[in-house]
């Protein structure tokens, strides 16, 4: 069965529902997936991390461990989780234990654990995974380039949160978070496996309504700087992490879709296929991996991609990822290069819709990004049809891939000695 849009009313308001059915494996499963309620929505650094984690420490009658034993004795799984701009809550179970799971759901969301110790442990994890980011080299370098890309806005801000910011962290913020965020008038359900669409609705008609009436807010879009500038972050490290990223002038919204997935996975996400790889990695040996992406998110548009090298040829990999780039952009792709990539596209399609979970992980992205739930059919025909004349088009329209940025950690005065 495929997966299928549908609708019901809460109170007046109309709520989407991405449903798809199959008792092949006897499991259900139901997100709720909260709108403009993830990372980029933080009133405080890391307040919608914090949230979610809150959630996940059980009932304050029963507390994390009471909570989590009554889950586990019968094999439920109730988590919360936030993205960048969604914040979701997920339910999933056997068939024959979902009844009960729903309860669980149900008495969790009348009685968050807002309590003290509640609170004072989720800080205590969070705070040492902060310290211990402190010397993640990959993390330093990838939160430098979001500042330089995204420079004043929400997209530049460490919405993990910072040692400072989870430290003054209080319940009332967690409370007005999650009240005013989470609403049945900003979700979207998800819902899959053994259980029939109208039994799907009925469970989320009594989850839903527990939820308030919630201001709805959209996401600005975001500028992505072109300023083509390099930082270098100054770490001992026997390593450099060159994050790199740029404008892509190429909403989401846009037609063509196709031409993006072709341009990405040539340039730098086809692994030892992309124009990255072999030139850094196969021709000249200076890293293991390259990669990069062409993002088409709600906020922004752009490319990101990095790799690791040895200090001595930090710079010839910094020059060699611009050169690809702007190789690329002035001369397009070559006809064989085209053909290659089609066959792996439409090849590998049914790997991408093996399971339940990503046939609806699709769908919902489909509903999201404002799209119909047949776009990957209509992707793989538009993929198959396109000609070498219009990639190159595309890709040479593109200049502004060229204004890379880079955030570099590496060890400064083993640069300064070279």
């Amino acid at each position: 069965m495929a997966a299928s849009l549908n609708e019901m009313t809460i109170n007046d308001t109309k709520v989407p529902v991405v449903y798809e059915g199959g008792d092949y494996v006897p499991i259900v499963s139901i997100q709720l997936v909260f709108k403009n309620a993830g990372h980029l929505s933080n009133t405080i650094d890391g307040l919608s991390d914090m949230s979610a984690k809150l959630l996940n420490e059980g009932t304050a009658k029963e507390g994390s461990i009471g909570y989590a034993t009554k889950l586990d004795a019968k094999a439920i799984d109730i988590h919360a989780s936030v993205g960048r701009e969604s914040f979701v809550i997920e339910v999933s179970s056997l068939k024959s234990e979902f009844p009960y799971a729903v309860a669980r759901l149900v008495e969790l969301l009348k009685d968050p654990n807002y309590t003290n110790e509640a609170l004072t442990q989720i800080k205590h994890q969070k705070i040492g995974w902060l310290k211990q980011k402190e010397s993640d080299f990959s993390h330093v370098a990838s939160s430098a380039l979001r500042k330089m890309l995204f420079k004043d806005t929400a997209l530049a801000r460490p919405y993990d949160g910072t040692v400072e910011s989870i430290e003054k962290l209080t319940l009332e913020d967690i409370k007005t978070f999650l009240g005013t965020h989470l609403g049945y008038n900003n979700v979207i359900g998800v819902v899959g496996g053994d259980i029939s669409l109208e039994d799907a609705q009925r469970y989320l008609k009594e989850i839903l309504t527990l939820l308030p009436s919630v201001t709805a807010k959209e996401l600005n879009p975001v500028t992505v700087s072109n300023k083509k500038e390099t930082q270098l972050l100054d770490e001992e490290t026997e390593q450099a992490y060159i994050f790199f990223g740029a404008p892509f002038d190429f909403s989401y919204k846009e037609k063509d879709q196709q031409k993006a997935k072709i341009a990405e996975y040539l340039l730098g996400g086809a692994g030892f296929g992309s124009r990255m790889m072999e030139e850094i990695r196969v021709k000249r040996g200076l890293t293991y991996g390259v990669y990069a992406s062409l993002r088409r998110t709600k906020p922004a548009s752009y490319m990101s991609g990095y790799l690791q090298t040895k200090l001595s040829t930090q710079d010839e990999a910094k020059d060699l990822i611009q050169k690809v780039v702007d190789d690329f952009v002035k001369e397009g792709i070559t006809a064989k290069e085209l053909e290659d990539t089609k066959k792996f596209l439409l090849g590998s399609e049914p790997l991408r819709m093996e399971t339940l979970s990503q046939r609806l992980g699709r769908a919902y992205n489909d509903y999201y990004y404002e799209r119909p739930l047949d776009f990957s059919k209509e992707q793989l025909a538009k993929i198959e049809s396109v000609t070498l004349k219009e990639m190159n088009d595309f890709i040479k329209a593109h200049s502004e891939l060229s204004d890379i940025s880079f955030a570099i950690v590496t060890k400064k005065e083993d640069n300064q000695s070279k």
